[in-house]
């Protein structure tokens, strides 16, 4: 991997990790388009690459990580119960990857399971877009307003985005609108909660393939790569607030199923390799 390609899935990271498309998907995508992806290096590196993402939410968002950590010493009730709901909401997700991560690699990581994701994801949040036609971002519970059992209930449907392409971000979203948040709180405990899935994951990968994917793509590579998806993970989670706030989720919707009759042409074309 040179440092453009590293630069490209940097961008690419950050740009879809918080938006409901799936990050993966399009870095399975990317990664066929540029003719890498095959190593067990590159796998690590879309993994990693993850930490910029995540570093730009703390950011974004660091009156509410503050909180949560005030809350572990016991100065900041409200922050302690949202810090437990957020792991609450991980557990299940979290159980399942260490059960099943490498069977779910294995087999679902190839393009045509990712187009189907994005196809039926796509016709999902179109559908929803549909019924909440004329509600407001703001109407509907707050974060603070979240209980154990529906922070379980986020958790227990952050479980299908394990299936590539169909979207950390759009499962936890639409979890939390069916649980009674708000739009825009379901979005911010989205982004929450995948600062605590995605640091997981991504501490996980560097414990058990960091240091050979440093040997194998070199520092610089890495470095860029993360810088990249830091920078771009900013730009775009204040581009979808914004967003939100004057329109509804349908866009990403048609998106999605833009993208995946794209690029299931390009499959059976064999313009494109699915693994």
């Amino acid at each position: 991997m040179d440092w453009l390609q590293a630069l490209v899935l940097g961008i690419v990271e950050g740009v879809t990790e918080f938006l409901p498309v799936s990050s993966t998907g399009h870095l399975i995508l990317a990664q066929r388009a540029m003719g890498i992806g095959e190593t067990e290096s590159d796998t690590a590196f879309a993994i990693i690459v993850q930490f910029g993402a995540i570093l730009a939410v703390v950011g974004l968002f660091w009156s509410r990580v503050r909180s949560v950590f005030r809350g572990l010493v016991g100065r900041d009730p409200a922050g302690f119960r949202l810090g437990l709901h957020l792991v609450l909401a991980f557990v299940p997700a979290g159980v399942v990857g260490l059960l099943f991560g490498r069977v779910i690699k294995a087999s679902l990581f190839n393009l045509w399971v990712v187009a189907a994701a994005w196809l039926v994801g796509g016709a999902v949040i179109v559908w929803v877009s549909r019924r909440r036609e004329g509600i407001d971002a703001g109407a509907g519970a707050t974060i603070e307003q979240l209980t154990a059992r529906t922070a379980l209930v986020i958790g227990l449907v952050q479980v299908v985005a394990m299936w590539p392409g169909v979207s950390r971000s759009l499962a936890t979203i639409l979890g939390g609108l069916a649980v009674g948040l708000s739009l825009t709180a379901a979005v911010e405990f989205s982004f929450l909660l995948g600062v605590v899935t995605l640091f997981a994951a991504t501490g996980k990968e560097t414990l058990s393939s960091g240091a050979a994917m440093l040997t194998n793509l070199g520092g610089a590579s890495v470095a860029i790569g993360l810088v990249a998806a830091f920078v771009s993970a900013a730009l775009a989670i204040r581009w979808m607030v914004g967003y939100l706030t004057r329109r509804s989720l349908a866009g990403f919707g048609w998106y999605r199923m833009l993208l995946a009759l794209v690029t299931l042409a390009l499959l059976a074309s064999q313009v494109l390799e699915a693994t």
